[in-house]
């Protein structure tokens, strides 16, 4: 029997939340709501749950500190934002918090639902047994990746990536000097089969990768950008 998923909401506008937990539980999912941060905070600390959908504008805790104490605490569990804010700054500023995504008020249920469903398939993903063949192995000078593991390492020293920062660096460094748009990255490592929206999530996750990849991220070396066409990964020629 396939396990069923649970999802955490955390919203203060019990219409939202009402719509929320009908469509969701019409695609098969369990949920759980909390009308303000601490309690959303609190729920996600004892219920573990396998995604959650996140307000900014809450009481008692934002959505940020909600989002920044997630991560703080080492869990990885897909944390999507859905905000009536506009601002550009607030968006940017959730996926350098962690988030993994956004979703801007009003909504398309069926956009959400898609995302909600590619982000759980993401996290469902299991490191395989570490007897597996050598080619799960990726040595790129100072730079390996163990893909049995989902760890990778500089000089030997853990680079503590989160779990979507992992599988970028893992599918650019597996297609070494091809150019990605962040198009095909949002379908290729989000899993957002013909996306066609907002893809400044890709940039976000490239600067947090950069800042633990590169010696000095203002001049990498390893993850390139390709003005106007997207990013790759090179080895540098002196390793």
């Amino acid at each position: 029997m396939e396990k069923k998923h649970t999802v955490l909401i955390v919203e203060d506008e019990k219409s939202i939340v009402d719509i929320l937990r009908f469509n969701l539980q019409k695609e098969g999912f369990d949920t759980l709501e909390a009308f303000d941060g601490q309690t959303g905070l609190d729920l996600v600390m004892e219920k573990a749950p396998d995604l959650v959908l996140l307000d900014l504008m809450l009481p008692v805790l934002n959505g940020f500190e909600v989002c920044r104490t997630i991560r703080d605490r080492g869990i990885n569990t897909p944390v999507l934002i859905i905000t009536a804010r506009e601002a550009e700054n607030d968006k940017i500023m959730g996926l350098e918090l962690g988030a993994d995504d956004y979703i801007t008020k009003p909504f398309s249920v069926r956009e959400l639902m898609a995302r909600v469903k590619a982000n759980v398939r993401r996290a469902e993903r299991m490191p395989q047994p570490a007897q597996e063949a050598p080619s799960q192995i990726l040595e790129l000078g100072r730079i390996r990746i163990d893909r049995n593991a989902s760890l990778a390492t500089k000089d030997g020293a853990n680079l503590e990536l989160t779990q979507r920062e992992f599988e970028l660096l893992t599918y650019l460094a597996s297609n070494q000097g091809k150019v990605f748009s962040r198009q095909e990255l949002m379908e290729r490592v989000w899993n957002y089969a013909g996306y066609v929206g907002d893809v400044r999530g890709v940039d976000v996750a490239v600067r947090r990768l950069r800042e633990k990849v590169e010696d000095n991220p203002a001049t990498p070396r390893y993850i390139i950008t390709r003005r106007g066409v997207g990013y790759l990964f090179e080895r540098p020629e002196d390793e």
